[in-house]
């Protein structure tokens, strides 16, 4: 579609044409590509540029990133200049802009200048993601996370759901695509139980992915001795604990890097390629928090993981590789009111030195926090607040909210400044390494287009192979069709037509067929495929693959 005329001057001035809700690709290098292409998609979620700064003057040389610094990426979503992590993700792995909590699915709102309307009865509708389009293309694929695996983040490159809340349908999914690697934290949602994201419809995924021939691992030393070509990772119940904290905390867990190297050494078996998504999640949680140490000890590891990329694709010679911030947090700076009218004298010791007095986040600092607050200054020292003034003591004795008040300090005794604890509007670093690197300053939906691009596929035509509206073109087959909601947790689509049966479970990669003969007794056959089947809440969509054995 068409720019208004308010903004052609706009794109032709940014050399970005805005398409509907996704953007035209960024011009890339004419080069002869060889086969099979390899794509590593690396995202630190809520990241920022000075904290990137500032993790690099902590570190005291440069980050590996810095060697692939190829341009920028704006951030907005479809209704706002400050997006969630959701539609942020949905940009990414679909080349579309969504809403707020949308995962995979096109927006219902569009508000942001420059994009045009979509018709009232697309909203919701899921939209392919360059996971599902490598897989189509015969590719090993793999997602990674030190969230939660169903995390909004890797859950856009993996799922289609209406609210990033809703793990029980975002784990089902993951599971039924078949991804060859899965490697993070969320293994609560993998099975019922009665904690907060335990599974609500009854299934239980681990049985599935043993059914499926999947090495289910828990800890670092089962993952690093693994030789399986089908490897599924669950390190912790929910996330992963943050770097500077998990030798103290969780010395079971690997680390970004080691799941990061781990995943390309069983992915690059497969003769036509792969694609692999890689997430720091706990960058943007830190920010949330103001948490500085956070912020530096998950930037810090996430730049490993960027190296264990690197390193594969310089030895490789066709792997592109592409590093990014999906938004950011916390408005961080080095300096704040402290500096205002001294900061061209202060060095650079007097940001970082306080900071390397902590040897853990906040959130691992008050996880040694007893009950009865007696080892409240043991604890404030864990976390960098050594010699506690009595205004100090009393503050942190007497706060309804420990952590608030000890990174308040530290980011005080450190000249770090804040803005919100939330996110933030700006353009982010962009990363780029490998054959058709990316450059300048493009747009979020870019990085999807590109990244399809090289592995030679389109988006637009992926959303209509894997995801046709199934009331519709049933109806218009002569089939009578109905979802059927009697189990609110496993809706099932059901279509007939004299003697035949057809029904789509949710969520799920099959189809049962079943049919009624002349002695009244029905003979029934599951088919199974390489796509899932989706219910966004008012209808199912499914691949034309599925569509073809329903005759």
């Amino acid at each position: 579609m068409k720019l208004s005329k308010k903004w052609s001057s706009f794109a032709l001035a940014s050399a970005i044409t805005l398409s509907s809700l996704s953007f035209a690709q960024p011009e890339v290098k004419a080069e002869v590509i060889k086969k099979p292409t390899n794509v590593i998609m690396l995202v630190m979620d809520g990241s920022s540029n000075n904290a990137i700064t500032l993790s690099r003057w902590y570190k005291g040389e440069s980050l590996a990133m810095d060697e692939i610094l190829t341009g920028a990426m704006r951030t907005y979503s479809a209704e706002s200049a400050i997006t969630d992590s959701a539609p942020a993700a949905t940009a990414l792995a679909t080349g579309h802009k969504s809403n707020d909590k949308y995962v995979g699915v096109l927006p219902s709102t569009i508000n942001s200048p420059g994009l045009e309307q979509i018709a009232k009865e697309d909203a919701f509708k899921p939209v392919a993601n360059v996971l599902e389009g490598a897989k189509q293309k015969g590719k090993a694929t793999g997602i990674i996370s030190t969230s939660e695996i169903q995390h909004a983040t890797p859950a856009g490159f993996s799922a289609h759901v209406k609210n990033r809340s809703q793990y029980d349908d975002i784990a089902e999914q993951q599971v039924y695509q078949n991804i060859d690697v899965v490697l993070g934290g969320g293994l609560e949602s993998l099975t019922p139980g009665t904690t907060k994201n335990a599974r609500k419809d009854g299934e239980n995924l681990i049985s599935v992915l043993e059914d499926k021939k999947y090495e289910l691992v828990k800890t670092r030393d089962e993952l690093l001795k693994s030789q399986s070509d089908k490897l599924w990772g669950s390190f912790a119940p929910s996330a992963l604990a943050y770097d500077f904290d998990r030798k103290a905390t969780a010395n079971n867990e690997p680390t970004l890097a080691e799941m990061t190297g781990k995943a390309i050494d069983t992915l690059k078996k497969d003769k036509d390629g792969f694609f692999l998504f890689v997430e720091g999640s706990k960058v943007d949680w830190a920010a949330h928090a103001n948490d500085t140490i956070g912020m530096i000890s998950d930037i810090l590891s996430f730049d490993d993981a960027v190296k264990e990329a690197i390193d594969f694709a310089k030895e490789d010679g066709n792997t592109m590789v592409i590093a990014v911030t999906d938004h950011g947090n916390s408005g961080i700076t080095m300096g704040n009111a402290n500096t205002t009218n001294t900061y061209s004298s202060i060095p650079v010791s007097a940001y970082i030195d306080p900071l390397k007095k902590a040897t853990m986040t906040i959130e691992g600092a008050l996880s040694k926090l007893k009950t009865d607050k007696s080892n409240l200054v043991e604890v404030a020292a864990l976390y960098g607040l050594d010699n506690l003034t009595e205004e100090e003591l009393a503050t942190l004795k007497s706060a309804k909210d420990i952590g608030s008040e000890m990174v308040k300090m530290l980011a005080n005794r450190a000249n770090i400044g804040f803005t919100t604890g939330g996110h933030t509007g700006e353009d982010v670093f962009l990363y780029s390494y490998g054959p058709s690197k990316i450059t300048g300053l493009v747009e979020n939906t870019d990085l999807a287009h590109s990244m399809a691009k090289f592995m030679d596929f389109d988006l637009s035509q992926l959303t209509n192979d894997l995801y046709v509206p199934a009331t519709k073109v049933l109806t218009e087959k002569g089939f009578t069709t109905k979802i059927d909601v009697t189990d609110k947790e496993n809706p099932t689509f059901i279509a007939q037509k004299g003697n035949r049966k057809y029904s789509i479970p949710v969520n799920k990669n099959s189809v049962t067929y079943e049919i009624t003969m002349d002695n009244n007794k029905s003979v029934t056959e599951t088919y199974k495929f390489d796509t899932i089947n989706v219910y966004n809440g008012s209808d199912f969509y499914i691949s034309k693959k599925v569509l073809n054995t329903i005759k």
